[in-house]
């Protein structure tokens, strides 16, 4: 198939699917074309089969805010001719699913067709599409799509409950590819020296530091574990909270046992370093770092919100708490960081959740099953 995809090309969950997605669709054979305004970061540009186009914004005077969907609406009807795309698969639903409806209508007038699929991952229903400025065209938008995924079951239900749709929506969950997320203990032995003593427990982190990922709790709980078992943090990622978990850092006296490593782009070179991962947000519809550290074996504390139960099974591969009941996860990873051998069941555990129900292997078919089903409907 010829496939374009269009996304959020920066750092975040949605961005970091959708091109992950296309580096697996083009391992098995399939053409990907991006269609975006910059290159998404985890492309190289070398990638066969990939092909990126760039949607480039008129700044004409008259505009206060330059039209992003419109171009980007044109550049697909564009591409999707000249490259005879079989479909579109949209990440996010705002503004993507509306410029592909439009780039449909645009093909459809010269005799071409080109469904698309919108794929929702969870602040576009949750928070964005709330909004009451773009709810009705966000629902629109989900309407009128060929095709519909959800990146949870949580999400789903939200997404029905709150926008009151009718229409089929068919989960397929994040994926990992297991092969490249896995602990070398070469590398672990070579890089993890720079981060940890070896008598120190090493705790990661990743998000893009925004509040609902709530970077002041990972800060409280590090704190917390710090007094009672040697440790270091990894922060992993940047965003507007870092002044914030820096501020909390000088506070506690901890800032020399925080490594603030920013935006990177081998995480999966860094995640198989730790013992332990925190997730304190507020909501996710997913938790694709969890999971991608869980594919490292290393094990996550939680909370219970969204899709997450749907990847952390409290006990068995991590730990699952209340929102900003930092004392509580505290005291969770102090007593596991203590008991080397249930860490160790644990992790086995992450790893081999990731692995019967997460892999590339496992979740890709699913996707290429529903191109195949879009495109026969």
């Amino acid at each position: 198939m010829k496939i374009g995809v269009t996304c959020y090309p920066t750092y975040g969950g949605s961005g970091v699917v959708a091109t992950e997605l296309g580096i697996e669709l083009a391992a098995r054979e399939h053409q990907v074309h991006f269609i975006t305004y910059q290159q998404p970061f985890r492309l190289t540009g070398r990638e066969h089969g990939i092909f990126f186009h760039e949607v480039a914004v008129t700044n004409y005077p008259l505009f206060q805010y330059p039209p992003y969907d419109l171009a980007l609406a044109s550049r697909m009807a564009e591409v999707a001719e000249f490259y005879q795309l079989d479909l579109l698969h949209v990440h996010y639903a705002i503004p993507h699913s509306v410029s592909a409806l439009l780039a449909r209508q645009m093909l459809e007038a010269k005799g071409i067709r080109l469904p698309f699929i919108t794929t929702l991952h969870g602040t576009d229903i949750t928070l964005v599409g709330q909004d009451p400025g773009y709810l009705p065209i966000t629902r629109f938008g989900i309407d009128q799509s060929d095709g519909v995924t959800s990146i949870s079951e949580d999400l789903k239900r939200s997404t029905v409950r709150d926008f009151e749709i009718t229409r089929p929506i068919e989960v397929i969950h994040n994926f990992v590819n297991c092969s490249v997320y896995q602990r070398n203990e070469d590398l672990v032995r070579e890089l993890r020296p720079q981060y940890a003593e070896p008598h120190e427990k090493l705790i990661l982190h990743l998000s893009n530091f925004r509040r609902v990922k709530r970077i002041d709790d990972v800060v409280e709980v590090f704190a917390r574990i710090a007094q009672h078992v040697p440790a270091r943090l990894m922060l992993i990622g940047d965003g507007p909270d870092r002044s914030l978990a820096e501020h909390l850092a000088l506070k506690h006296g901890i800032q020399n046992r925080i490594h603030f490593l920013g935006k990177q782009d081998s995480v999966q070179d860094l995640l198989p370093l730790g013992d332990l991962m925190l997730m304190p947000s507020s909501m996710e519809s997913f938790g694709l770092a969890a999971l991608e550290g869980m594919a490292c074996g290393v094990p996550c504390i939680a909370t219970r919100v969204g899709g997450v139960p749907e990847l952390v099974e409290d006990g068995i591969n991590g730990l699952l708490y209340n929102v900003g009941d930092v004392e509580a996860m505290a005291s969770g990873a102090t007593a596991l960081l203590t008991d080397p051998t249930r860490l160790s069941r644990m992790a086995a555990a992450a790893r081999q959740t990731a692995q019967d129900k997460f892999c590339t292997t496992r979740i890709i078919p699913h996707y290429e099953a529903f191109y195949e089903k879009v495109l026969a409907g």
